[in-house]
């Protein structure tokens, strides 16, 4: 049988939950693609890649600049494709390259195009302002080319479908191993001695909300004062917007700055709160909701679409608007006093084409090639 071949291009991908997104679609692909299948990632540096059957190419620069990023995926791989004579070419963030390859896909995981700025926020954040603005343009720029256009929800298949008539919804892989652990059938009821410890774990970004939560602990009744902690993991240092808040809400002491966590601090962090919250405007997906319902805590999650389809099935959750502090402090309030009656939420599959995990994507992906 002819060897065929794959290309996976994450040349931006470095940290966090994109790197787990390139790692987790390789190892997929080499364990389920079999022999005949020659696998290579474009990668910004060979250490993030070490699997077996997987070959690297590295471009080191290719965070440089978006002018050398653009270059990089409309001349540089047009010339890379015709020399590796892909049969599968697979860019994982965004962009639609200008490849030669029998048939190519595209990945689209960052929301941003489909958000509205306010100008607060654009003044507090220009950069992600400008790249709100110049994204969609990116998006669309041929992605006529891909036999299909991969997003992780129904939502953003929704905006994507103006632009490509075949989008599908893959959920991201889970921890094969991964199963919700059961809530507390009662939350504690909190004193001064040991506060209800509410842990919201994102950083300082201007659409994440974080100003809605604080204000909602300004607003917690006098009785609960002392009796509630927000833990935020931030330290005001990370940028204009940090400050901003930190200047703002810093001195309140139902408010703990305690700054970005490595694995093993948010592991404490997540095992010593007693509910997480999570008030993001805007996400691809949303981690800590599913980390957070994986270790079985109970959640007070913005009234948004992306928190309804990752929550999925889950009893121990309440929905609230995402701009109202009075509607966050009342939410808290309930909690506190114990007369939080959770939503819950039943959870569905999104409509076909839908794959729930990497190998029944890559399946989809190469069938009859």
């Amino acid at each position: 049988m002819r060897e065929r071949h794959l290309v996976v291009s994450a040349v931006n991908f470095s940290e966090g939950g994109p790197l787990t997104i390139l790692r987790d679609s390789l190892a997929a692909a080499a364990a389920t693609l079999g022999e005949q299948w020659r696998i290579t990632a474009l990668v910004h540096d060979h250490a993030l890649v070490d699997l077996p059957n997987v070959e690297t190419l590295a471009f080191p620069r290719s965070k440089s600049s978006w002018f050398h990023r653009i270059a990089l995926e409309w001349w540089t791989f047009a010339r890379l494709s015709r020399r590796l004579k892909p049969d599968m070419w697979l860019s994982l963030h965004d962009m639609t390259p200008r490849v030669t390859a029998r048939r190519q896909a595209v990945y689209c995981h960052n929301p941003s195009p489909f958000y509205a700025p306010s100008m607060t926020e654009a003044w507090y954040d220009p950069g992600f302002f400008a790249f709100n603005k110049l994204y969609l343009w990116l998006y669309r720029a041929f992605i006529g080319r891909n036999y299909a256009v991969i997003v992780q929800q129904d939502w953003l298949r929704r905006e994507l479908r103006r632009y490509h008539r075949n989008v599908v919804v893959a959920h991201p892989s889970m921890p094969a191993a991964a199963t919700v652990r059961p809530s507390p059938t009662t939350l504690r009821r909190p004193d001064r001695t040991a506060p209800l410890r509410l842990l919201y774990p994102a950083l300082p970004r201007v659409f994440k909300n974080i100003e809605t939560v604080c204000g909602a602990m300004a607003r917690l009744p006098e009785p609960l004062h002392g009796r509630v902690e927000l833990r935020l993991t931030m330290d005001g240092s990370e940028g204009r917007w940090a400050r901003a808040l930190y200047r703002r809400y810093g001195a309140d002491p139902a408010l703990r700055f305690i700054g970005r966590q490595d694995r093993t601090g948010m592991a404490a962090e997540y095992a010593d709160c007693d509910m997480v919250l999570f008030p993001s405007r805007l996400e691809t997906w949303g981690l800590p909701i599913t980390e957070a319902k994986m270790l079985g805590k109970p959640l007070l999650v913005a009234d948004l679409p992306y928190a309804h389809e990752t929550v999925g099935e889950y009893a121990d959750v309440s929905f609230v608007d995402a701009r109202d502090p009075a509607a966050w402090a009342a939410a808290i309030s309930a909690v506190a006093n114990g007369d939080w009656i959770p939503q819950g939420e039943r959870g569905t599959d999104p409509a076909a084409p839908f794959y729930a995990d990497w190998p029944s994507l890559w399946a989809y992906l190469i069938r009859d090639l």
